[in-house]
């Protein structure tokens, strides 16, 4: 369940006053998104809750730098993912990805047949390899975008950088997934 932007304004301020259940609501909203985001720079589920629920404490610790007014998800996501780089630099580990894209299913929740529900999962298998062997800057903006489905300006917060830097990273980004799915090799990584 991820709120509106007022809605987290709002526990972020009673947060900041010291209430506690407001921070457990955020908590609550964000913990999915954070262990998905952790897990896809450490590789691991245990690493990911781990670096989850560090993140939500640095990000407790921190809201009194949080900026008033400015969406939290992306604040957060950013912590999460530099908690979990550093992670796995600490642990030497070479990044890796595992998501669980989509359920196998059509618009409007109707069953894929099983040679549709087959073909999907295949196709799904060659995106996730295919991203397996980019750089991790390429596979966080692409995962931000197509898997998490935050907007340019969230993404924009999320990496720390500036929306038309965003849309740039992506489409150079989207252009070396293509490469790899094609069986080209990887230019500039």
């Amino acid at each position: 369940m991820e709120g509106r932007p007022t809605e987290d304004a709002a526990l972020v301020e009673r947060s900041r006053n010291g209430d506690q259940d407001a921070y457990a609501e955020l908590v609550t909203r964000y913990q999915a998104i954070a262990a998905r985001t952790a897990y896809v720079i450490t590789g691991t589920a245990a690493d990911a809750e781990d670096v989850a629920q560090d993140a939500f404490v640095k990000a407790y610790y921190a809201l009194d730098r949080f900026r008033p007014g400015a969406p939290f998800r992306p604040w957060l996501l950013r912590i999460v993912a530099n908690e979990a780089i550093n992670r796995r630099k600490a642990a030497g580990r070479r990044p890796t990805v595992g998501l669980s894209v989509v359920e196998d299913r059509a618009s409007g929740d109707t069953a894929l047949s099983p040679e549709a529900s087959a073909l999907a999962r295949e196709r799904r298998e060659l995106v996730l390899d295919a991203l397996r062997q980019m750089r991790e800057e390429d596979r966080l903006v692409i995962t931000y975008r197509y898997f998490f489905d935050l907007s340019e300006i969230e993404m924009a917060d999320a990496l720390g950088v500036a929306r038309g830097t965003v849309k740039s990273r992506l489409s150079r980004a989207m252009a070396r997934l293509r490469a790899v799915m094609e069986g080209g090799q990887l230019h500039g990584a």
